[in-house]
C-alpha cells in the first residue's frame, strides 16, 4: 500500500507576505519563505527528492531535487532555494535528467539490489526515484563489482520493533534529523567521513544499548528499509488504513491503523493529527500487540466466589446472572448498596452509558471514575477559579510560550509527544531564542537537564510542599510589584483578588518564610517568579504531582491564581494546563462520571438540568450526589454497599491501600468487572464481562485539550461485542432499555443533553479530522481551542485563598524518608497492556530510586533487594542508587502488580475531592537479608494470584474437555 498522505519536501511557512512566481510555465503564489520544493508541490508538480520531507527541515544533502532558474547560474536545490516573486523556475530538462540519472547511479552502485524480496518493496522512495529518473543501468557496477560498498554490512536486530540494515541506507540524515528536531533525543548521528558515512546510533552502539526512546520518528523518516518495523518484515506491506486513536496517555494522538484484512501491520502516526501532527511514542507506535495477547478473555464467566473455578457461560446467562444478582442485592440492601466505575481507558460513548445505567437502571448516582484517584483537584480548582474544568490551550499553542513552568509532572516519560514538542520551543529555532524552563519538581526529571535543553530554574522542592512554594512564588509577584493590574481589574473579582493580594503578601508567605518548609532556596523561588511574572507569555503545566496530594485542589486553585495575577491566561502560548494521565481522562469527567454531577459538569442537585435528563431518560434521577470510590470501599467494609459494575479499571492495582481495597471487595456478594485481560480487580469478581480494545470499536476520546477525536473499528471485537454493547444488553437485562444501534447515536443523545458538546457530531469529526470542546451554535465550528479568551467561563475570575497546611504525612524516627511515586515511557499505568508487549525489554520490573548518601547510610548497594515499609504496609524492591532524587526521598513507580507499590501507599487524600496523595507516603527503606526477596504481602499476593490463574485455567479445561 503506498502511502496516500501528500509529502510537500518541506515544512509549511507562516508569513503574511506573498510571492508570486512561475514554475514550469505555471503561475505559483505561497507565503515568503516557502521553498521552491513545496511551492512546487503546491502547484501540483513533484520535484524529486530523497533527503527532504515535510517534517523536518531542509538538508539538500541528496542533489536529486535540482531545479533550473532563469538567470541564475547553475542547479540550486529546491528543497533549500526560498521563493522569490517574480522567479522562472524548470524543474524539468535534459540537463536535470541527466544529473539526476548519474546522482541515482552513486546510489545503486552501493545498494543491495534484492528489491523484490525487500520488505519495503512498493514502500521505496529510493525505489520510486529509480523510476523517476529513469534509471536503466549503472555504469560502476553494484555492490563488489563497484569496488568498495557496504552491501554485506550487519544489520542491528537488537530493538524488538524495527531493525537497523546500514547496507541500505543511503546516508540522506532523515532519521539523525527526526531525533533531533522532531523528537529531540539526539540519539543518532553520522559516523565516519566521506564513502564510509553511516548512520549510527549512540557511540556506534546497537539501538538498544543508545540513548534511543523508539519513538518511531526514525523509521517514519527513512525513505528505504534501512529502518524497518519487524511487523512489516514478517507481514509486507499493508493494504489499507483506518485512522484512528491512541488509546494511551491524554496526548491523544492521531494514527493510521495500516491493514491487511482484519490484521494490524503498523500504526503510523497521523500527520493531520492535531495533537501530535504525525509524531509518536513508542507506546502509541508501537505497543498495540497486547490487543491480541494470548491472555485476552473473550468469553463470558461467572462464579459463586471468588475461590470458586470460573465457568464459561454465554452472553446471555452471564448478562442474566448480573442483572439478577444486582436486583437481589436492592431487594436486600436497599438501592444504594450498587454502583458502578467507569472507565478512562473506554471511550465517551461508554462511559456516558455506565453513568447512565447507574442513574437509570440502578437508580442512584452511585458513579465514579479513576479521575478520582488523579485529576480530580483540576475539575474542583479550575472549576471554582476559572469556571470550567478542563485546560485552557492545545498542545500547539507551546510554540508560543516564552516561559515555560513544569509543576509535579514527567512529560518526557509520561506525555512523550508533548515533551517533543515543549523540547523543540524550549531549543529555539533560530528565529526565536528558545522558551525559558522553571521546573517544580522533587526529583531531577529529565527536563531539568537534557540534550540541548536545561531549565534555568529547578525548584526541588520536599514532597508535600507544593502550596509553600505556590504560595510565595505569588508572595514574590504581588509584593514585587509584578501583578498585571490592568488585566485583574478587567478580568477578575476585585473583592477576591484583593483578599488573595492581601494573604499572599503576609510575611509568612514569602520564600525566606517557606524555605525551611518547602526546601528550596528563597533567592531560586524569588528569580523564577520574576521570569514568570515578565518573560513574556507563561505557560503552566502541571502533572499528577500536583493533584495526587492532601492539597491537590488547593495547589490547582494557587496555579490558576498565579496565572490570573501576571494575565496569563486566554491567549496563545500562555494558560494552565493539566497533563491527563489517561487517553480518556477528561472524557469520562466530561460525561458525567462522579458522583455529584450529570454530563457537562452540571450539579446532580440542579432541579432544571435534572428535568432534562429526566425527561429524555424516562425516569427519575436521585436528587442526591452517590459515594465516591473511598466511600463505596469504607460502605462495603461497614456492609452497606454489596455490588459493584467495574468496567475497564484495575483499583485493586491503582487506587491506594491496596489491601484495604481487596478487603472491601471481598466483603462485597457481586463484583462484575468488564475488561480484556483477568486484572487484579478480575481476581475479586464474580462475573467477568470480556471487553474490547479500542481496535476493535467505534466512538469517541476526548484529550488533554479538550479535543475529541474519533476512535475507529479496525477489526472485530474478539469477544462479539464492544463495550457498549455490553453496557446496553446488561441494562436491558436490568429492565431498563437502552435503544441504540451505533455508537453515532449515543453522541446525538449527549450533544443534545449537554451544552458544551451541543455542535458535536461524527459528521463534523469526520469532516475537521477533531473538534474540542465547548463546540455549539457560540463557538467556532471547530469549537474552541484556547478557553477564557474575553472572559472567564465563570465571568470573573476568582482568586481564592491558598493555606499551606503541612500533610499528615510527616517523617518521623520510625519513617525517616519520603516515598513519591510516577510512571516511566516504557510502561503505562498499572501495566496491563504495555507488560503484554516488548516493551518490557526496557523495564521488566518497579525499581525504588535512593539517593547515593540514604544509601549508603542504610548499607544499601546498586540492584539490592531493599524492603520499604509504611505504617499502611511494606513491600520489596530492586534499589537503583541515583542523585536524580534528593536525599531524604526515593521513588518507585507502579506498573507490575507484584511489586505492591500502592501497598505502602495510605488512604489520606485530598480535603476536597478524595483524590489519594500518592506521591508523599513516609517511609523506611533497609537491605532484605530473607533469601526470598519477598515482603509477606507479596508473598501472599504471589500465592493468590497463582490461585486464581489456576480457577481460571480450570474454566478453560472444562470448555475444551482436558
Amino acid at each position: 500500500m503506498k502511502n496516500q498522505e501528500m509529502d510537500y519536501g518541506t515544512p509549511r511557512r507562516e508569513s503574511k507576505q506573498e510571492v508570486t512566481l512561475e514554475i514550469d510555465g505555471f503561475a505559483v503564489t505561497v507565503p515568503a519563505g516557502t521553498s521552491l520544493m513545496r511551492a512546487a508541490a503546491d502547484a501540483g508538480i513533484q520535484v524529486p527528492k530523497l533527503c527532504a520531507t515535510d517534517s523536518l527541515e531542509p538538508f539538500g544533502s541528496c542533489r536529486l531535487c535540482l531545479v533550473e532558474i532563469e538567470g541564475r547560474k547553475g542547479y540550486p536545490a529546491s528543497c533549500t532555494t526560498p521563493a522569490e516573486a517574480g522567479m522562472k523556475v524548470r524543474t524539468q530538462s535534459p540537463k536535470l535528467q541527466d544529473l539526476r540519472k548519474g546522482v541515482m547511479e552513486l546510489y545503486i552502485s552501493d545498494h543491495p539490489l534484492d528489491c523484490l524480496t525487500c520488505a519495503a518493496n512498493g514502500d521505496c522512495e529510493l525505489q520510486d526515484m529509480a523510476g523517476v529518473t529513469g534509471l536503466r543501468n549503472v555504469r560502476y557496477g553494484v555492490g563488489a563489482a563497484a569496488g568498495a560498498h557496504h552491501c554485506d554490512a550487519q544489520k542491528d536486530e537488537s530493538n524488538p520493533y524495527f531493525t537497523y540494515d546500514p547496507a541500505k541506507c543511503i546516508v540522506c540524515n532523515r532519521c539523525v534529523r527526526a531525533c533531533e528536531e522532531t523528537q529531540g533525543t539526539f540519539a543518532l548521528t553520522i559516523s565516519g567521513r566521506g564513502f564510509e558515512s553511516r548512520v549510527a546510533a549512540g557511540q556506534d552502539q546497537p539501538f538498544m544499548a543508545s540513548d534511543c526512546v523508539s519513538c518511531g520518528a526514525c523509521v517514519q523518516a527513512c525513505p528505504t528499509a534501512t529502518l524497518q518495523e519487524k511487523s512489516v518484515i514478517q507481514l509486507g506491506q499493508p493494504e489499507h488504513s483506518v485512522i484512528t486513536t491512541c488509546a494511551y496517555c491524554g496526548v491523544g494522538c492521531g494514527f493510521k491503523a495500516e491493514m491487511k484484512g482484519t490484521q494490524v501491520v503498523r500504526m503510523v502516526p497521523w500527520k493531520d493529527g492535531k495533537a501530535n501532527e504525525g509524531h509518536s511514542c513508542v507506546k502509541g507506535r508501537f505497543a498495540w500487540g497486547y490487543a491480541t495477547h494470548a491472555d485476552r478473555i473473550t468469553k463470558p464467566m461467572i462464579r459463586a466466589s471468588i475461590q470458586d473455578p470460573w465457568q464459561e457461560v454465554s452472553w446471555e446467562v452471564a448478562l442474566a446472572h448480573a442483572a439478577s444478582e444486582f436486583r437481589r442485592i436492592q431487594a436486600k440492601h436497599g438501592k444504594d448498596s450498587i454502583g458502578g466505575i467507569t472507565s478512562s481507558r473506554c471511550t465517551n460513548e461508554e462511559t456516558y452509558l455506565v453513568q447512565k445505567l447507574v442513574r437509570a437502571a440502578f437508580g442512584n448516582n452511585n458513579v465514579d471514575t479513576c479521575a478520582r484517584v488523579c485529576h480530580s483537584p483540576t475539575g474542583y480548582g479550575l472549576g471554582q477559579t476559572l469556571g470550567t474544568s478542563a485546560g485552557t490551550q492545545t498542545f500547539k499553542s507551546v510554540e508560543h510560550a516564552d516561559v515555560v513552568m513544569v509543576i509535579g509532572a514527567n512529560p518526557s516519560d509520561a506525555h512523550p509527544v508533548f515533551a517533543s514538542r515543549l523540547k523543540k520551543r524550549l531549543r529555539g529555532d533560530g528565529k526565536r531564542p528558545g522558551a525559558r524552563l522553571i521546573v517544580v519538581d522533587p526529583r531531577r526529571i529529565d527536563l531539568v537537564k537534557t540534550p540541548h535543553v536545561q531549565a534555568t530554574h529547578h525548584l526541588q522542592l520536599k514532597p508535600g510542599t507544593n502550596v509553600a512554594v505556590i504560595s510565595a512564588l505569588a508572595h514574590v509577584i504581588v509584593t514585587e510589584g509584578l501583578v498585571n493590574e490592568a488585566y485583574v481589574a478587567e478580568r477578575c473579582d476585585t473583592k477576591s483578588f484583593n483578599e488573595w493580594r492581601a494573604f499572599v503578601a503576609r510575611p509568612e508567605n514569602s520564600p525566606e518564610a517557606l524555605e525551611a518548609a518547602s526546601g528550596v532556596p528563597a533567592a531560586e523561588v524569588r528569580a523564577a517568579a520574576r521570569l514568570y511574572a515578565t518573560g513574556g507569555n507563561a505557560a503552566i503545566y502541571y502533572g499528577l504531582g500536583v493533584t495526587e496530594h492532601s492539597q491537590g485542589s488547593t495547589m490547582v486553585m494557587g496555579i490558576a491564581n498565579l496565572a490570573m495575577a501576571t494575565g496569563n491566561v486566554g491567549r496563545e502560548g500562555v494558560g494552565v494546563n493539566p497533563l491527563r494521565g489517561q487517553n480518556n481522562v477528561q472524557g469520562s469527567c466530561d460525561m458525567g462520571s462522579f458522583p455529584h454531577e450529570l454530563p457537562g459538569y452540571r450539579h446532580v442537585s440542579d432541579s432544571t438540568v435534572r428535568a432534562q435528563f429526566e425527561a429524555a431518560w424516562g425516569v427519575a434521577i436521585d436528587p442526591e450526589p452517590g459515594l465516591r470510590i473511598p466511600n463505596m470501599f469504607d460502605a462495603a467494609l461497614t456492609g452497606s454497599f454489596k455490588g459493584l459494575y467495574c468496567e475497564g479499571e484495575d483499583i485493586v492495582q491503582s487506587d491506594p491501600n491496596t489491601q484495604h481495597v481487596a478487603a472491601a471487595l471481598m466483603a462485597m456478594e457481586c463484583v462484575v468487572v468488564q475488561d480484556i485481560f483477568l486484572n487484579e480487580t478480575a481476581k475479586y469478581a464474580h462475573v467477568f464481562l470480556p471487553g474490547s480494545s479500542f481496535l476493535e470499536k467505534d466512538g469517541t476520546f476526548t484529550n488533554a485539550e479538550r479535543r475529541i477525536s474519533r476512535v475507529r473499528k479496525v477489526m472485530p471485537p474478539l469477544a462479539g461485542y464492544a463495550d457498549w454493547e455490553v453496557t446496553v444488553k446488561l441494562s436491558e437485562a436490568l429492565g431498563y432499555p437502552m435503544p441504540y444501534s451505533k455508537p453515532e447515536e449515543i453522541m446525538a443523545e449527549i450533544a443534545a443533553l449537554t451544552p458544551t458538546f451541543a455542535g458535536v457530531s461524527y459528521a463534523k469529526i469526520e469532516r475537521l479530522g477533531s473538534v474540542q470542546w465547548p463546540c455549539n451554535d457560540n463557538t467556532d465550528e471547530a469549537g474552541t481551542a484556547i478557553m477564557h479568551v474575553d472572559k472567564f467561563v465563570r465571568g470573573k475570575g476568582r482568586f481564592i485563598i491558598t493555606q499551606y497546611l503541612p500533610t499528615d504525612e510527616k517523617v518521623t524516627r520510625r519513617f525517616p524518608l519520603l516515598l513519591t511515586t510516577g510512571r516511566i515511557l516504557s510502561q503505562y499505568n498499572v501495566g496491563a497492556q504495555t507488560r503484554r508487549t516488548p516493551n518490557n525489554e526496557w523495564h521488566s520490573e518497579d525499581r525504588l530510586e535512593i539517593h547515593p548518601h540514604d544509601a549508603e547510610e542504610r548499607g544499601i548497594r546498586q540492584d539490592d533487594w531493599v524492603g520499604i515499609q509504611s505504617r499502611a504496609g511494606e513491600t520489596v524492591l530492586r534499589a537503583t542508587l541515583t542523585e536524580r532524587v534528593q536525599p531524604g526521598v526515593v521513588y518507585t513507580t507502579f506498573h507490575f502488580p507484584e511489586s505492591g507499590a500502592n501497598v505502602i501507599t495510605t488512604d489520606n487524600s485530598d480535603w476536597a475531592t478524595n483524590c489519594p496523595e500518592y506521591k508523599v507516603t513516609a517511609v523506611q527503606v533497609m537491605p532484605v537479608q530473607q533469601p526470598s526477596h519477598q515482603s509477606s504481602w507479596q508473598q501472599e499476593y504471589s500465592r493468590f494470584n497463582q490461585v486464581q490463574q489456576q480457577l481460571l485455567q480450570q474454566a478453560h479445561e472444562v470448555v475444551h474437555g482436558k
